[in-house]
Parts: C-alpha cells; sequence; structure tokens
C-alpha cells in the first residue's frame, strides 16, 4: 500500500502529480520537493509576459497557495534533493531525509550553456529557465538595446520576437543551414524566417560563434568563426536542453535519454516514477523524451494513476504551442519518419499548415494561425485516421468533410 509520495520538482509536472493523486483519492501524505522558492508556476509566460512586465509573479502561479493547504499537500519549497537511498526508500535533502513509498522525480531539464572559454561566465550571457533568469534579464530588453540569440529553434525564436516588438536590435545565430533544422520542415521554416525578417531581426544561419568578448566581465561582442564581430549588449543562448538526470543517475536508474520509464511512468526502481523534461519512454516501438507542457501534466497524472494502479500505457498524441509576434504556432503530432509533405494555403492571410505523412500514414501538422487544422489534426491523429494529402492540400477542399 502506497502512504507517503515524495515529489522531487516543484514545476509543471510535479504540481500536476500532486493534484492528480488527490483528485484520484489518494489519501496518505504528498511532499513535494522545489528547489526554487516559490509555488509552483507556468514556464512559457516567462519569456513573454512576464519579462515584459505583462504578468505578475503572482499570476504565473499554477494553484494559489490555499490549495496545497486544503489538498493537504506539504510543499518544501527552497530545498534541493541530493541523493535516493533506494534500499531505506528516503530521499536525502539539505533539511534531513524524507522517506517515501512511491516516489515522482519530476526534475525536469538544464539549458546549455557556453563553455568558460568562449565567454558563457560574461554578465550579459543568459538562458532562459527560471524566474530568477528572467528577472536577471529583464533590465536589458530596452528599446534600442543589441541583443544576439544564439540558437534558432523556438527558444531562440520566441526570445527574437520577444525583444524585437521591445524595439531591440536584434541578431539570431543558427549554426545548421536553417532555423528550425531538427524540428519542423523547410516549408515551416521558410515561414518563420519571412515573418522575423519581416519585423527587423537579422537571421545568420549556417553561422558559428568562435568566442564572446567582453570588457570588465561583461559581455561587450560577439566573434564569428568567419571573423564577422558583432558588437552585442546582451546574448540569449537558446542551444536546446538537457534531461536533469543527475539525481537518477546517482541512485542507479537507468538512462537513456533522461530517466528510462516504461509505460506505467516506472523508472528501473519499480518505487520510482518520472515524469516529464527528464523522463524518457517507449514510442513507436522505440524511446523519446518530449519536451512540453502538454507532456509535463498528461506524463505526470499518468504516473499517478499508475501508483494508484492504473495499468494502461502511456500513448500521448504530443502538441505543442509556440508564440511569435501575431503568429500562434500549433503542433500535432510528432514528425519522426515523416517521408513526404504537403502545404495547405491558410484560410486568412497569414496563416497556413504544413502536413506531414510517412507513407500514407499521417504523422503531424504544423499549424500557423491555423486552430481548426490543428484541432483537427489532433483528433485525427489521436483516432488514427489518414486524411488524404491530395485533398488536404487543395485549399478548396473543406477539411471537416474529410474526416
Amino acid at each position: 500500500m502506497v502512504r507517503d509520495v515524495v515529489i522531487v520538482g516543484g514545476g509543471q509536472a510535479g504540481a500536476s502529480a500532486a493534484a492528480k493523486l488527490r483528485a484520484l483519492g489518494h489519501a496518505g501524505s504528498i511532499t513535494i520537493l522545489g528547489a526554487e522558492p516559490h509555488l509552483p508556476y507556468q514556464r512559457p509566460p516567462l519569456s513573454k509576459k512576464y519579462l515584459l512586465g505583462e504578468m505578475t509573479l503572482e499570476r504565473l502561479f499554477l494553484r494559489p497557495p490555499a490549495f496545497y493547504a486544503e489538498q493537504e499537500i506539504t510543499l518544501a519549497l527552497g530545498r534541493r534533493a541530493e541523493g535516493i537511498d533506494r534500499a531505506a526508500q528516503r530521499v536525502q535533502t539539505d533539511a534531513g531525509p524524507l522517506p517515501y513509498d512511491a516516489l515522482i522525480l519530476a526534475t525536469g531539464s538544464t539549458p546549455r550553456r557556453l563553455p568558460e572559454a568562449i565567454g558563457g561566465a560574461l554578465a550579459g550571457v543568459h538562458t532562459v529557465r527560471s524566474v530568477g533568469d528572467v528577472d536577471a534579464m529583464a533590465p536589458a530588453f530596452v528599446e534600442g538595446a543589441r541583443m544576439l540569440v544564439l540558437g534558432g529553434g523556438y527558444i531562440g525564436l520566441e526570445a527574437a520576437a520577444v525583444a524585437a516588438q521591445r524595439g531591440m536590435a536584434v541578431t539570431l545565430i543558427e549554426m545548421a543551414p536553417r532555423i528550425l533544422q531538427r524540428v519542423a520542415a523547410p516549408e515551416t521554416a521558410d515561414y518563420f524566417r519571412t515573418l522575423h525578417e519581416g519585423h527587423g531581426v537579422q537571421l545568420l544561419e549556417e553561422t558559428r560563434l568562435a568566442r564572446l568578448e567582453g570588457e570588465d566581465g561583461r559581455l561587450a561582442r560577439a566573434v564569428l568563426e568567419d571573423g564577422r564581430v558583432l558588437e552585442t549588449d546582451i546574448a540569449i543562448v537558446g542551444i536546446g536542453v538537457s534531461p536533469e538526470a543527475a539525481l537518477a543517475e546517482a541512485a542507479g536508474l537507468a538512462i537513456d535519454n533522461g530517466i528510462a520509464v516504461d509505460g506505467a511512468c516506472r523508472s528501473s526502481d519499480p518505487a520510482i516514477y518520472a515524469a516529464g523534461d527528464c523522463a524518457s519512454f517507449p514510442y513507436r516501438g522505440g524511446r523519446i523524451r518530449l519536451e512540453s507542457v502538454q507532456n509535463a501534466i498528461d506524463q505526470a497524472e499518468h504516473a499517478a494513476a499508475a501508483i494508484l494502479g492504473e495499468t494502461a500505457p502511456y500513448a500521448p498524441v504530443p502538441w505543442f504551442w509556440s508564440d511569435q509576434y501575431d503568429c500562434r504556432l500549433q503542433i500535432a503530432g510528432l514528425n519522426l519518419g515523416a517521408d513526404r509533405r504537403v502545404t495547405r494555403p491558410g484560410s486568412r492571410p497569414g496563416a497556413a499548415s504544413v502536413w506531414y505523412y510517412e507513407g500514407e500514414t499521417f504523422r503531424a501538422v504544423d499549424a500557423m494561425n491555423e486552430p481548426r487544422a490543428f484541432m483537427l489534426a489532433k483528433r485525427w491523429l489521436a483516432d488514427g485516421r489518414n486524411p488524404d494529402p491530395a485533398a488536404v492540400a487543395d485549399a478548396a477542399q473543406d477539411l471537416k468533410a474529410l474526416a
């Protein structure tokens, strides 16, 4: 019988797991151990509305303080997990041990940083992950300031959009041949390249950074491998994240691109579960790890249900979103294995969608300002339907009729 549940990680996954445990009737203790001093909060608005001062810290909170008190969820905030004693079933913390019958690791991910040898430790070089990160960079987001963005993925593009809207001079460099190289089709990349360049962002693709240079310990310029020098006041590093799996690895749990879990979100130790950015799980005969709010919530809730006896395997239909300027990108599915694409013209100016297929099997869609296409695609993916690619590409065809 599971009595005491400890959740390591005070983010979206940790808070979702705790709430689901109570909703499903768990009567034992629940403790959320979070390294940050804040209540569990939303991360997507951090680099947008919170950074721009349009949202307060309190509005970021996923739940008010009263919720945790009413649900008898103990918040151990500002405390770090230092080790797991699997034999004794205890989490060692900086304030003493926490016993558990079931342990959920919701430790998230950590932004990759530039090496100190090339200027990664200079003041003015930032990553975007926490409230503290954004508070540190906010004073530099002023009109006319020069910003360098390293990385042309969604994090980098979102940061560039916010800075451009603030009136900053933005240069983004991407070492791959194009932006969104790993995650989206060339058609989607073309859409966002045009969008950003239309807002004055300078995009330098297939461009490598040699080093950052500073004056008196503060960032002053970037030197590119081709010899160009870019004077800059602030740099945002958006070169990806790594799963935060050090605690699990030190405890001897199986690691495979994060903490390896089964369909019940259970690690190689049957008393320990993992969910969110830190966990990799079975998918289409392989193993994947998803970095999204949707997955953090769904996987955490699945782990909670599994602790209480649910046996169905975790089988998500992944979806994601990204807000840039007046464009909302919504992605349903995963384009892994896709070998063909069709582009559907938008239903209004500034809208479009890119549909991915593996043979005749529909795999994913990128919908730019096309919420109807996104919702239909998400439903079809859940139902295992395969809309005809030629019909999808024909703007005269009503998408809903294809169902």
